[in-house]
């Protein structure tokens, strides 16, 4: 890498034209800030809090107004913009910190009508502006491309969106980029599969370069894992399956940053059947019951892969992480096995063996309820673990894998909880 100083003399070198395709943007965007390859008529980007997809979305509307290659086949003459409202198109995608006006040197910049509700470049190309609360507005006009920002914001969400397509008919190839951060709204999930379609995703840690530390530090160190930071920083489509037996408004209601004192803690066990890279995981769960008769889930272990001395070593070193006074272990396959290699990795440890007499879903039903009445907790975000509770329903997980991860809480919760067993904290039963 060259001194700054050597740097510096390089670019006082280079003339005026050089510059300015140095610092072109597809120089130094991230790939997926660029369009996508191919034949899509709809691009859908994905992205986070943050990620950078006003700028990308402001980049192409560029490109394409100027007909900038490699962006742009071709001058678009006519674009539509959309926002949630008109105030919205006009803070974040023209006058934001990376919208449309900033993008621009004097000579090709934009001028803009706010009442006149246009954007209007020296070269004769338009874009309109539209809000997204007003569907009907989109009823007339025609364009050649179209941006549409935060479309899972959108109150009405379908109607401006198909008014927007009928709208999409100048040129040889019409095409509308949309940016949002994911909600699971029904177009949404739709657009995702629908023919034509190119999908971008883009996380807030992408882009953590140009963000302030104190939001990294305050709000990403806060959220992360959690479903709402999935979703607002991660940029994940997270939907509940609607038979299943937990919801994850009750978990996310129930979410604690630490545990209280907590008079009993359970480690639960749910051995598989075999071993190897095809077997069902080891679900491994640790939870704790405090002074207000409220459970905590504290981790979530579960592993795949493993052999019995591997899920039985990952089992007894939760255990002494937490503290625990009890290993419970389903045995209906393995029996007395589960309990020998237990053993073999800790002879003296507190370990309860449980047998199964009702179906997976029988069992864990009055630990779901124990949830919606707000009585459990979980310490912290445990994302592959929420995901199972909120695809387990009727038949099980829609995979028709087994529900590992559930199992191990359903144990672990049982006995804190529905035992009565969890009212005092001794050790060495």
């Amino acid at each position: 890498m060259q001194d700054a100083p050597d740097l510096r003399a390089a670019l006082e070198a280079k003339g005026a034209d050089e510059l300015e395709a140095l610092l072109a943007w597809e120089n130094f965007a991230r790939p997926d800030q660029l369009p996508p390859p191919g034949k899509w008529t709809l691009w859908l980007y994905l992205g986070g809090r943050g990620a950078g997809k006003t700028r990308a979305g402001a980049e192409w509307v560029k490109a394409l107004a100027l007909g900038r290659a490699p962006l742009a086949e071709a001058p678009a003459e006519r674009i539509a913009l959309v926002g949630e409202t008109l105030a919205d198109v006009r803070d974040v995608m023209v006058e934001g910190p990376s919208g449309l006006l900033s993008l621009h040197k004097p000579s090709e910049r934009p001028s803009f009508s706010f009442s006149g509700r246009k954007l209007s470049w020296p070269n004769g190309a338009r874009a309109l502006i539209f809000s997204a609360e007003d569907p009907e507005s989109l009823r007339g006009p025609q364009f050649h491309a179209a941006w549409g920002d935060e479309l899972a914001k959108w109150r009405y969400a379908e109607s401006a969106f198909d008014m927007l397509q009928f709208g999409l008919r100048l040129g040889q190839r019409p095409r509308q980029l949309m940016t949002t951060t994911p909600r699971n709204i029904p177009l949404l999930k739709r657009l995702i599969s629908a023919p034509g379609t190119a999908l971008t995703r883009a996380t807030t840690a992408m882009n953590e370069a140009n963000l302030a530390p104190t939001f990294l530090e305050a709000v990403v160190g806060r959220y992360r894992g959690t479903r709402l930071g999935r979703q607002e920083l991660d940029a994940e489509l997270i939907a509940d399956r609607e038979d299943a037996l937990w919801r994850r408004g009750d978990i996310e209601a129930g979410r604690v940053r630490e545990a209280p004192e907590l008079l009993r803690v359970v480690v639960a066990l749910d051995p598989p059947a075999t071993s190897g890279p095809d077997a069902d995981a080891c679900g491994l769960v640790a939870a704790g019951r405090g002074a207000g008769g409220e459970a905590y889930v504290l981790a979530d272990r579960t592993a795949r892969g493993l052999t019995p001395a591997g899920w039985a070593g990952r089992a007894v070193a939760l255990f002494h992480e937490v503290s625990a006074d009890r290993l419970v272990a389903e045995a209906n396959q393995g029996g007395e096995m589960v309990a020998a290699v237990i053993r073999q990795e800790d002879a003296n440890l507190p370990l309860q063996l449980v047998h199964a007499s009702r179906g997976k879903q029988a069992r864990a039903e009055p630990v779901a309820s124990l949830y919606e009445r707000g009585r459990v907790h979980h310490v912290g975000a445990l994302p592959e673990l929420e995901d199972e509770m909120c695809d387990f329903g009727l038949g099980g997980l829609s995979s028709g894998r087994s529900p590992d991860r559930v199992d191990a809480l359903v144990w672990a919760l049982s006995a804190l909880m529905l035992s009565g067993r969890g009212e005092a904290r001794v050790r060495g039963l």
